[in-house]
């Protein structure tokens, strides 16, 4: 594999599992010095970030609430003054809660942090990452396919979420273009983690929702950050891509 992100640096919130650990993986792999944020799985994250340099990278894992813009801004300045740069920023983090609208079975407390980590971590990353990275720098957000179509109910808050990083990275895009960064929202479909198995209680229902029928695997998702990561995708910006199978086809 050519080694197309080398000297850059990359920190990817959420980066300890799942869709996130596999788009560090995936930047590492393309040459480029990674570090990671987790909530609060500290072991899984130092084990990742010793599995990366493996790849001949520096890494680093630092824990950081989404949910809180100061634990935010420390991350992303721990992160410059260790690597001295920031080339790409990856917003993965995000949390999943359900409540049907005026139901009291809903969890306020748990819609509440959902739209602090989903919205407020990824507004307070970009904003503490934006004067810092390097003109030319990328930005991409890990939004949903949920953004764009609700077929279930009791979802309203979380395809709220998404639906508003993917409307910030519009903005965004506007606002740091004349420094050449460019930023874009990729829209998974159902994806295969431990948060959501292709063999759990709802699997074949989502597999049936894409034109595919079957889960996405999160490498497929990696490749696309990394493509947009890269010098390739210089005239890619403000886009919202779909990488969902055909959930929105």
């Amino acid at each position: 594999m050519s080694k197309r992100l080398a000297g850059k640096v990359a920190l990817v919130t959420g980066g300890s599992r799942g869709i996130g650990a596999a788009i560090a993986r995936r930047l590492a792999q393309e040459g480029a010095q990674v570090a990671i944020s987790y909530a609060a799985s500290a072991d899984k994250a130092q084990l990742l970030a010793s599995e990366l340099e493996r790849h001949g990278v520096r890494a680093a894992a630092y824990q950081a609430d989404q949910a809180d813009a100061t634990q935010v801004k420390q991350l992303v300045d721990g992160v410059k003054r260790r690597f001295g740069r920031l080339d790409i920023l990856v917003n993965s983090a995000g949390v999943f809660a359900m409540g049907p609208v005026g139901e009291p079975v809903a969890d306020p407390a748990a819609l509440e942090r959902q739209f602090a980590v989903n919205v407020g971590g990824v507004a307070a990353a970009v904003r503490a990452a934006a004067p810092l990275m390097a003109d030319g720098g990328r930005i991409v957000t890990i939004g949903s396919g949920l953004a764009s179509a609700t077929p279930w109910a009791g979802i309203a808050d979380y395809s709220a979420t998404k639906a508003a990083v993917a409307a910030y990275g519009r903005g965004w895009a506007r606002d740091l273009g004349p420094r050449g960064i460019t930023v874009n929202t990729i829209q998974p479909g159902p994806v295969d983690t431990d948060m959501n198995p292709d063999s759990g209680d709802f699997a074949e229902l989502q597999k049936r929702t894409t034109a595919l029928g079957r889960y996405g695997r999160p490498e497929e998702i990696a490749a696309a950050v990394a493509f947009l990561a890269s010098d390739e995708a210089a005239f890619i910006t403000g886009a919202t891509i779909d990488v969902d199978g055909g959930f929105n086809a």
